[in-house]
This record gives structure tokens, C-alpha cells and sequence, in this order.
């Protein structure tokens, strides 16, 4: 799931790009652009989805291959069990509801490149764990849920062409896989019944209502404050040339203070450590010691000037 870290990176993605637009009017563009970053997470996993049910139902292509030959092999007798169409937690996906839709919302068709299922399949066929499920005789949707993470961990995950393909979709990939694999990972433990109605798609956040409030203010006041905030980070780097400065660096900078200043049930620290930590994945390799010295350094002066407020004991420190 999207955690308030992954939030901060679409934040910052969006700021960046704000940053080096000639359209600085457009903050409501900005907004929805942001929104939609946050929203392809949730079509990435639909489509992951879709595509381990697109592999399932491969199987009847490939049994129907099979008995048109004219002398099956003892290996093709082995495989011309349907099992995996009719695998337990396939059967529970595809009668979720919420599934549904959103395969319909997001347009999910892997017709655009039926070489991907295919080329799944086909490493799976070969594959031991695959061999053994077909042997498997409990059909519990716990038994038949391991043969589906097989697929996902060990094939889908691991395919360059699987890897081109959501790169080329999705301009975030890289950034957010980490997230997909939480999701799938959630999913697996969420469809735990026998009952398809009590199982559940993992959600895109613990509370997207509050979590939506948090990305898309943490924008707006990036922008709104953006000059004054500048005003401090310049205050604060006066023995350092501005054009030495990475635009990442002062992005992350200006993020920490709109939160030091403007949310006040989110600790100190907190803040500090978050944007440190993202300066190592997103910035040079000096930021996040330059990042830290910087941000304390503004820290301190709006503390003694009694600008920071927070709400409960303990977040300042």
C-alpha cells in the first residue's frame, strides 16, 4: 500500500515538474496530475491482477493445443488438466466485485501484447512448483494460492519483457513496483476465505480520505508558500552558489518546512528524517548530509520565533 512516504514522492514529482513548467497559473492541472500519479498505482495492480486470471485461463488454449495433436506426448498428458483455470483464489478474483469494475474502469486488456501471457505460461509449464499443483489434490483457496504467488514472484516479477511492458505503461514504474508488490502481497493474505464475497482487494492507502487531504495539501502549500520558504533555504546557504544547488535538494527542503510549519500532527522528527532519507534515493549523493544541515539550521530559527506549533506531547522533539 501507499504509505505517507511513497505520498511525499508523488508530492515531489509533481513540485519538480511545477518547478520547470512555463505554467505556473495551472495549480489545478498540477493537482489532478498528482491525483491521477497516486491513482496509476491502484491501475498497476489491477493489472497485475488481471494478468495472473489472463494466465489461468491460458490453460484452456494450451490443453486445447494439446488434444489437437495427433499423438499426445506422456508429458502433454500430464498437462492437459484445466486445474489453474479453475484455481480457487482465480475463481474468488473474478467474482470480486470491486475487481470488476476497475479492470472495466481502467480499460485492462493484455490483447496488446498476448505474447506476455503466453510467454508466463509457458515458463510456468516448465516449471516444478507447477507440476507438483497439478499432482495437489486440496483445492482450499490457502493450497491453491501458492501456485499463484509462484507466478507472481517468480515469473512475473522476474520477466524483462513483463518489466518493458509496465515501464512503457507506466512513466512510474520504477518508483512504485515496490508499492505493487505490497498490494499483491496484501491480496494474497486478504483472500483467505472459502466465501469469494468476504475477500478483498488490498486498499491504495490505510485511509485514503486523510491521506488525500495530506498529498494534495502538501502540494498547494509548497507552491503557495514557495517564494517565503525559498527566502529561508537562501537565508540558510548564503556560502553556497545557487546553480550548485540540486532543484531536488531545494524541492525536499521546501516540502519539510510546509510540514514543519503547516501540519501539525505530523512530528518533528518525523519530517527531518523522512526527507533525509528521500534525498539518498532521488537527489546527489552529498544531499542528504547537506539536506540535514540545512533543515536544522531552519529548524532551530523557527522554533526560537515560536512558528512551529504542534498538536499533542512529544512532536517537536
Amino acid at each position: 500500500m501507499l504509505n505517507r512516504r511513497h505520498l511525499r514522492v508523488k508530492a515531489m514529482q509533481t513540485l519538480y515538474a511545477y518547478s520547470l513548467s512555463e505554467d505556473k497559473n495551472n495549480l489545478m492541472g498540477f493537482q489532478k496530475s498528482l491525483l491521477k500519479s497516486v491513482e496509476e498505482v491502484d491501475e498497476m495492480y489491477i493489472w497485475t491482477l488481471n494478468l495472473l486470471d489472463e494466465v489461468a485461463e491460458y490453460v484452456l488454449i494450451d490443453v486445447e493445443g494439446i488434444a489437437n495433436k495427433w499423438i499426445p506426448s506422456d508429458k502433454d498428458e500430464v498437462f492437459s488438466s484445466t486445474k489453474l483455470n479453475s484455481n480457487t483464489f482465480i475463481d474468488s478474483l473474478r467474482q470480486n466485485r470491486t475487481y470488476l469494475e476497475k479492470v472495466k474502469r481502467y480499460n485492462v486488456d493484455w490483447n496488446f501484447d498476448p505474447e506476455i501471457v503466453r510467454s508466463v505460461f509457458a515458463q510456468l509449464k516448465e516449471s516444478e512448483p507447477y507440476l507438483e499443483y497439478l499432482q495437489l489434490e486440496d483445492r482450499s483457496i490457502g493450497a491453491e494460492k501458492d501456485i499463484i504467488k509462484f507466478i507472481f514472484k517468480k515469473i512475473i516479477l522476474k520477466s524483462p519483457d513483463i518489466e518493458q511492458a509496465f515501464d512503457q505503461r507506466f512513466i512510474n514504474w520504477q518508483v512504485d513496483k515496490e508499492v505493487l508488490q505490497a498490494m499483491i502481497a496484501k491480496t494474497f493474505k486478504n483472500f483467505s476465505s472459502e466465501v469469494p464475497s468476504k475477500n478483498q482487494l488490498a486498499d491504495l492507502t490505510p485511509n485514503w480520505i486523510e491521506d488525500r487531504d495530506f498529498v494534495v495539501d502538501l502540494l498547494n502549500q509548497s507552491i503557495r508558500y514557495g517564494t517565503a520558504y525559498q527566502e529561508l533555504i537562501v537565508g540558510k546557504t548564503k556560502n553556497w552558489e545557487s546553480d550548485r544547488i540540486a532543484l531536488v535538494d531545494t524541492l525536499l527542503i521546501r516540502m519539510a518546512i510546509t510540514e514543519l510549519l503547516n501540519f501539525p500532527t505530523i512530528p518533528v522528527k518525523v519530517t527531518m528524517n523522512e526527507y533525509i532519507e528521500l534525498s539518498k534515493t532521488f537527489s546527489t549523493q552529498k544531499s542528504s548530509t547537506f539536506i540535514n544541515g540545512v533543515l536544522d539550521k531552519i529548524y532551530n530559527e523557527l522554533k526560537e520565533q515560536g512558528r512551529i506549533r504542534k498538536e499533542g506531547r512529544g512532536l517537536l522533539s
